[in-house]
This record gives structure tokens, C-alpha cells and sequence, in this order.
């Protein structure tokens, strides 16, 4: 798929893509002081094309020539090469996003017909490529009036020419789906206050509870999350909706790509313009805007899906959940994403109440806090049912505490897996039963008379029998015991006392940069990616000295494989943070190793036979050390590892140093396990005292 020499020699004359500091360093694998030493040292650096005063941009075809001629443009990867130029498209990274989909729908459904179009020059391409874009959209989406794909013309095809041609290229190494999921994953990931995301880890269970469905739909469908996360039927038909025409092109070109379902998407306003009026869904799936008041409160009023009363002008979420019960097919399912306000706001407590006495509500299932955006609330999943005309109303209500699912120690180790698995087995057993057994805690079937009283307060906290205090005054003298045990150890760790050693201030020392240069350690930098469920190593993790909490996504190819390349520890590997201004390192151990590397950390592999692991990453955790090789932005601090210093010292002369600091980290993880035991035995203590579980005395 690559070009003919007479297209690559116009590539640089249609090419308006835009590169910052950063996106240039990421090209020659430096940091961004090294680009800003080049502009002050070099007067032929390409001058700024767009951008401000403090974070110019630059022409990337005039970059790259320079860097060539300079010998510093490295290797970079196809995806790197890609992401660049997606990311300083003239037009926007988004606008780029919407014709890479269409160019990668043509790419995988039309492979010959691609292949005609990019073998001539780019002015040419431009020419024919809307042609063939609007056959093999016309083919997934329909007639152009009813769909959100809209086809660019030439004009507006040519400054993206170079990154179709790139994204071909990139799609014969991935996949046209892995393809686009990279591509729209690294920009959702750089423009987080654009979007609000549904995470692949809710998304599935999300999915889930909803079950096999041919028909599914999604009113507020965003970037396409869950209707991606549906398990595939060869017959399906989905469904998106939102009132952004870039979210609902990207939602539909994402689900063409994602499997041969038929997709149909449309961009307007769900409550006051729904485009599926006529339609009813065996099941709809919806992450809604929250706390809009802006919903269209005014001009529905008399609106008929209002058939549990009509929203208050605070209770926009409530309009959602009636908008999804009306679109259903009778017995259909409806699972929301809900703010735990919507369970207890006294503005919606008839629409509630009403939502219980019909039977429409079935369970209301609160996840831990973190497990998607906002971060800092436990966001409630709410699970619906259109009732069957002559049913009886379902007598009960499954409410659910994930937080309490979660171990001892989820702070530290969230098993999100296995919640999900358990919050499945509750939903699935009460869903065939009518009924579940209580868990203290985390789980209940509550009676809907319970329920229905002035406040209808569906918080599952709230309404959940309390667990024994801090798992009983058993498990309590347990957690006494170890914590003994654990001060102990603490007491016999504790560093010896050292006489002040001489002056070492004129030393030679030399840097990571220059280490990684002549070949005494390899760089690696976390993507976050790894086997799909395997254990991944957070920045959080080695601030805390925890065991890998993160999981690999789900959400990868159909093959299995990451989006990107996993980077996989190994025993004496190093990892520091790049980020939050704190100085650490650590050894990867045996129990560690394996774990594939997060993002926002660097992994150090030392060649042992020159550089000893613990010697490398005592010095990397140097205060003095951290505070000279980090840049500050106004709420941020970034580390560039590469400035990090350490002695120029043989293998022998290291050896003291090794012994002393692997002291200092056994120390310092006995200090950690006797925190944790503390905080837990307090807390239990507290609780025990407060629900009645541990008499004072």
C-alpha cells in the first residue's frame, strides 16, 4: 500500500500538518529542553507556523527536513508518524479523526478500490476519493439525509491526504479497527475535558446486564463506548444518537469498523428532536448528560414519554430514564449510568416512587468510586424494564454495593474483574429468582413497600444491612496481631547509626541519557497495554509500594492483542514515576514481574554486569536529584528521567550501596504494612464500636 515515488515527491506540497515542542521531541526521542536548546543554538530551526507565544507550532514536513539533514530524526514507529499528523491537521484532530474513518471503512471493505485511488498524486486522490467514500458509507450508514457520516469533498480531503496515506500504511500493520481505536484513544486521551467517557471496564458490565440483543440503542452515545462493548450477533442492528454531529460520525464510523452489525447513527437533540420515534429497541444503553437544566424542560411538558411524571427541571437524568423505558420493546431492558443523586433528590422522589409500583425499576447497582468519570463519586447503574401489559409488578428491588464487594484493602488493589463477575452472578440470580440472599454490606433484595416512604431513597448504602465491624472482633485480633508483628519487624529494620561519611560533592557522575547512549541501560516508556486482563503496574502502585493493581483493557482487538505495545517488567528492572513531584523508584521483583508497564511510567532495564539495579534506583530517588531533572507547569510537575544523575562508579564500588539501600526498602515496607494493619484496626475498631458490634468495654 505505500506510494508510488511520483506521490511521495508532492506529499510535502499538500502537507499542512502542524507539530508542537513536544509532538517534536517525541520524533527524535528527546526531551523538550533538547528542542528548546535547538531553537536558541540553530538558526535554521523551521520557524513557527500557528500556535501562541508560549507553545508555538511548526510545519512538521519543514521539521522533519531539518531533523533528516541534522541526523537526529530517529526511527519513529508507523503509529507515532500517524498520531503526529492526525493530531496538527489543519482542520482539527477531530475533523482528521472523521476522514481517517471513512479513508479506513474504504480500506477494509473496498481494499481494491483503495488501492486505485492512493496510487496516484495527492491533488488526484482528493479528486476521486469522495467518489468512493460515499459508496461504502452509503452501503453501512444509508441514504446521506439519515446518517451523521457526512462525505468531505476534495477541497476539504487534500491537507489530509498524507495521514490517509499514513493510516493505510499503519492499517496494514494493525488492522483497520485496531487501527482506529488507537488513533481515537489517543485523543480522547489528550483532550480529556472534551469528552465525557464511559470506561471499558463499566461499559462491559454495562452491556452485560443488558444481555443478548438484536436491537440496541444508545440516545447519548458520546464516542460509541457501549454500544462498542455489546457482544456481536451476526443479525444486530445499533443504534446511536447525540446531539454533537462529530460524536455521532465517530460513534458510527467506530461500530462500522468494530463488526459487520448494521449501524445507523444521527446527530440532534435525543429529548427534543429523537430521531428513532418510530423505533422500539430490544435493549438501550445510556451514560446521559448530568445535572443539564438545559434539557428542554419548557417545551415538554406534555411530552407522552412522561409516563412516571414529568421531570423537574433539576431532574434531567429522570427525563432519560422515562426517554430509554419509551423506546423499549415490552420486557425490554434499559441500563443507565446514573449520579448517585438521582436515587435520593426529593424532586424525584413520585417519578420514583412510580418507577417501583409499575415494576420499570429492577435494580440499582452503586460501583465503587473511581470507576468512571466523575472520579470522585460511586456512580449508580441503574437497570430497567419496560413492563408487560397484564404482569404483575416485580415485588422487590435489587440494591448493590459494589464498594462492598471489593477486598479489605481495595484502595490499594481495586479486582474490578472480579466485582464485575460478582455483580453479574447478584443481578442474574435475582433476575431468574425475583430474589437474592443478603450480603451485610454489598447486596440485597429489598420489598418495594420497604421503599415507598416520603424520602423513596433507593441509595443502596442507605437501605443495605451493615457488614460486622471490621469483619468481627475476630478478624480484629488478627489484625492486632500482625500489626505487632509488622512493628516489630519495623523496630528490627530500622537503619543502623552511621558515622557522617567525607565530602563526595566532586565525584564524577553521569546521567540516565548517557547510560541509555552507550548501552548500560535500555528506556521504556508505559503504554498502559498488555495481555487482555493481565495485571498492570500503575504510578500509584509504585508510590505505594503495592502489588500491580491495574488490568490490561478488555477492549482490544479481536485477536487479543493491545492497541499498543506492552512493555513487560522483569526482575531488576527499575520503574520511576514521571509525574506528581515525588521522588521513588523500584525494583521489580519476582512477585512483580510480568506485569505489563502503566502509563506515566518509565522502566529502566540495566545491563547487570555494569549496573546494579538497587545502586541505579537509590540515586534515582535522590531528592536534590528529582528536584534538578523535573519542569513544573501550574498545578503539575513532570520528571525527565534522562537528567537524572549517578555516580560514575565500577560494579565492586557499587555493591555498598546496594546493601544499604535494599535496607532501606525492606524498612520502609514493613513501615507501609504496619500503616495499613493500623488504619484497618482503627477503622474496624470504630465501626465495631458505632454499629454495635463491640460492646465498650
Amino acid at each position: 500500500m505505500k506510494p508510488r515515488d511520483d506521490v511521495a515527491d508532492t506529499a510535502e506540497a499538500t502537507d499542512a500538518t502542524e507539530v508542537t515542542a513536544a509532538g517534536i521531541a517525541r520524533l527524535a526521542g528527546v526531551g523538550r529542553a533538547a528542542v528548546s536548546n535547538w531553537r536558541r543554538r540553530h538558526g535554521d530551526f523551521p520557524r513557527p507556523v500557528g500556535g501562541t507565544e508560549t507553545s508555538p507550532s511548526f510545519a512538521l514536513a519543514d521539521v522533519e527536513r531539518w531533523l533528516r539533514a541534522q541526523g537526529k530524526l530517529v526511527e519513529v514507529p508507523t503509529r507515532e508518524r500517524v498520531w503526529q499528523r492526525l493530531a496538527g491537521h489543519p482542520a482539527g484532530p477531530g475533523t482528521a479523526l472523521l476522514h481517517a474513518g471513512c479513508a479506513l471503512l474504504l480500506v477494509r471493505d473496498r481494499p481494491s478500490a483503495w488501492l486505485a485511488v492512493s496510487a496516484v498524486s495527492d491533488e488526484r486522490m482528493a479528486q476521486l476519493l469522495p467518489g468512493e467514500l460515499d459508496e461504502v458509507v452509503s452501503l453501512r450508514f444509508g441514504v446521506r439525509r439519515r446518517r451523521a457520516v457526512r462525505i468531505p469533498d476534495a477541497v476539504e480531503l487534500l491537507p489530509s491526504v498524507p495521514l490517509l496515506r499514513g493510516v493505510a500504511e499503519l492499517a496494514a500493520e494493525l488492522g483497520a479497527q485496531r487501527t482506529y481505536e488507537f488513533l481515537l484513544g489517543r485523543h480522547t486521551e489528550a483532550n480529556p475535558r472534551q469528552y465525557t467517557l464511559t470506561p471499558a471496564g463499566p461499559a462491559e458490565l454495562m452491556a452485560r446486564i443488558a444481555g443478548p440483543a438484536r436491537t440496541v440503542l444508545d440516545p447519548a452515545c458520546g464516542t460509541g463506548a457501549l454500544l462498542r462493548a455489546v457482544a456481536p450477533r451476526p443479525d444486530q442492528c445499533l443504534y446511536g444518537q447525540d446531539s454533537a454531529p462529530d460524536l455521532a460520525a465517530l460513534t458510527a464510523l467506530r461500530l462500522a469498523l468494530n463488526s459487520d452489525a448494521t449501524v445507523r447513527s444521527m446527530a440532534c437533540d435525543t429529548l427534543r428532536a429523537d430521531a428513532y420515534e418510530e423505533r422500539k429497541a430490544d435493549a438501550v444503553l445510556c451514560h446521559p448528560p448530568f445535572n443539564e437544566r438545559n434539557w428542554g424542560h419548557d417545551e415538554l411538558a406534555y411530552d407522552a414519554r412522561w409516563e412516571y411524571g414529568f421531570p423537574a427541571r433539576a431532574e434531567s437524568e429522570l427525563a432519560w430514564v422515562q426517554h430509554a423505558l419509551a423506546r423499549l420493546v415490552d420486557g425490554g431492558t434499559a441500563v443507565l449510568l446514573m449520579p448517585p443523586a438521582a436515587a435520593s433528590r426529593r424532586s424525584g422522589r413520585r417519578i420514583r416512587a412510580d418507577l417501583l409500583r409499575r415494576g420499570a425499576l429492577r435494580a440499582v447497582i452503586a460501583l465503587p468510586a473511581g470507576a468512571a468519570p466523575p472520579y470522585n463519586l460511586p456512580l449508580h447503574v441503574w437497570v430497567l424494564r419496560r413492563p408487560v401489559a397484564g404482569a404483575h409488578p416485580a415485588p422487590e428491588l435489587l440494591l448493590v454495593e459494589a464498594a462492598g464487594l471489593l477486598a479489605a484493602d481495595g484502595r490499594d488493589k481495586q479486582l474490578w474483574p472480579a466485582v464485575q463477575d460478582t455483580v453479574l452472578d447478584l443481578w442474574h440470580g435475582f433476575d431468574r429468582h425475583g430474589t437474592v440472599e443478603p450480603r451485610p454490606g454489598a447486596a440485597r433484595a429489598v420489598p418495594v413497600l420497604e421503599l415507598l416512604d416520603d424520602e423513596v431513597d433507593l441509595s443502596p448504602a442507605r437501605r443495605l444491612p451493615p457488614s460486622a465491624g471490621g469483619g468481627g472482633s475476630a478478624e480484629l485480633a488478627t489484625v492486632r496481631e500482625g500489626l505487632g508483628e509488622a512493628l516489630r519487624r519495623a523496630a528490627d529494620l530500622m537503619p543502623r547509626q552511621t558515622e557522617p561519611g567525607r565530602e563526595t560533592a566532586s565525584r564524577p557522575l553521569t546521567t540516565v541519557g548517557e547510560l541509555a547512549r552507550a548501552g548500560a541501560l535500555v528506556l521504556h516508556t508505559g503504554t498502559g497495554t498488555g495481555p487482555s486482563g493481565g495485571p498492570v503496574l500503575t504510578d500509584h502502585d509504585v508510590l505505594a509500594g503495592t502489588a500491580p493493581s491495574g488490568t490490561a483493557p478488555s477492549s482490544t482487538g479481536h485477536d487479543g492483542t493491545a492497541e499498543e505495545p506492552a512493555v513487560l517488567t522483569e526482575p531488576g528492572d527499575v520503574v520511576v514515576p514521571l509525574f506528581g513531584g515525588g521522588a521513588a523508584a523500584r525494583v521489580v521483583d519476582e512477585a512483580t514481574a510480568g506485569a505489563a508497564l502503566g502509563r506515566g511510567l518509565v522502566l529502566l532495564r540495566p545491563d547487570q554486569d555494569a549496573l546494579d539495579p538497587w545502586f541505579l534506583a537509590g540515586f534515582l530517588r535522590s531528592t536534590a536529584n528529582h528536584r534538578q531533572a523535573s519542569s513544573y507547569a501550574s498545578t503539575s510537575a513532570r520528571l525527565d528521567v534522562r537528567r537524572l544523575q549517578l555516580p560514575r562508579l565500577p560494579l565492586a564500588g557499587q555493591h555498598g550501596y546496594r546493601e544499604r539501600f535494599r535496607e532501606l526498602a525492606a524498612f520502609e515496607d514493613a513501615l507501609r504494612l504496619a500503616g495499613r494493619l493500623g488504619e484497618r484496626l482503627v477503622r474496624g475498631l470504630h465501626d465495631g464500636l458505632t454499629d454495635g458490634t463491640l460492646p465498650p468495654e
